[in-house]
């Protein structure tokens, strides 16, 4: 069954998106371009990694797929700056995430390029109000810390409280750099994942889906672009499979590792790796080169 497209399918998310990025636009105004400081750039570009960390290790690679353990304390402090992102609270993207893995590109999967196309993949199911409800049955695992349920049920806590302390650090210049802007630049680099890497890049491993992975990709999403191999094995904490797949949030977590923040790092075992290899070798393991 196809997805709802209609645009009675869509709600105050989609306003609010516009919104954000019609907010993109007030950069160029004279008043705020020419308050615009390279420490303005600087509390952009902070507000932009350290979030889509909290996305990338956080949200996906810690409470969709259980890839490490932490404390509790260092567990809400990843939900609260993977909230802080603006993609709602991380049991709703953990329980989509989930679902997603369990029908990728199948006719359950809610965000197949191949079969709704990409601005579906890409953006459009998340602005449809079929898809605001929290599958608690997927994560039964989570539901138990009422500090997360809190945080999914009141989820724009996180990113008004950002978008506060942009404008107290930097005034207007630092609300519409350090919060609008790299919020939608969030969206985007985020969402891409969804919808352009099942559509570029190559495929090394056989999966029942359309994942590639991507070196630009993995580039702007601190390692994420390695999608292929997370779809054959989404067991482990690291994306990139070896050491020339660059993955930012896999060495950054290793270094938390070390200070005993995170535990348990868990990595894809010998026979993956092994057949990656020999699937490497293979030229008709390539598809589209990104």
């Amino acid at each position: 069954m196809q997805n709802d497209r209609s645009p009675s399918s869509f709600n105050l998310n989609f306003l609010l998106f516009v919104l954000m990025h019609l907010g993109c636009l007030l950069v160029f105004v004279p008043a705020i371009w020419n308050a615009t400081t390279i420490g303005t750039v600087v509390l952009a570009a902070t507000t932009l990694l350290v979030r889509k960390f909290g996305i990338t290790a956080g949200f996906h690679r810690y409470f969709s797929h259980r890839t490490f353990k932490t404390g509790r304390a260092f567990q809400f402090i990843l939900a609260w700056i993977g909230g802080s992102a603006a993609q709602k609270g991380a049991l709703w993207w953990a329980s989509q995430h989930r679902h997603h893995h369990a029908h990728s590109d199948q006719p359950a999967d809610v965000h197949s390029p191949a079969r709704d196309g990409l601005w579906w993949a890409h953006v459009g199911w998340v602005l449809s109000s079929r898809y605001e409800a929290t599958r608690d049955d997927l994560i039964k695992d989570l539901v138990r810390f009422p500090e997360l349920r809190w945080l999914n049920r009141w989820h724009l806590v996180p990113p008004i409280t950002l978008a506060a302390a942009c404008l107290a650090i930097d005034g207007l210049p630092g609300l519409v750099w350090g919060f609008v802007l790299s919020t939608v630049v969030l969206y985007h680099t985020t969402f891409s994942i969804n919808s352009l890497c099942h559509v570029i890049g190559r495929r090394r491993f056989d999966t029942t889906d359309d994942s590639r992975n991507s070196l630009l990709l993995a580039l702007i999403t601190l390692g994420e672009g390695w999608h292929n191999n997370h779809h054959y094995f989404q067991g482990s904490v690291n994306q990139g499979f070896y050491w020339w797949e660059i993955d930012i949030t896999y060495y950054v977590l290793t270094a938390l590792s070390w200070f005993g923040v995170v535990r348990d790092l868990k990595r894809p075992p010998r026979r993956v790796l092994e057949l990656g290899r020999r699937r490497t070798a293979q030229p008709d393991v390539a598809t589209v080169a990104a």
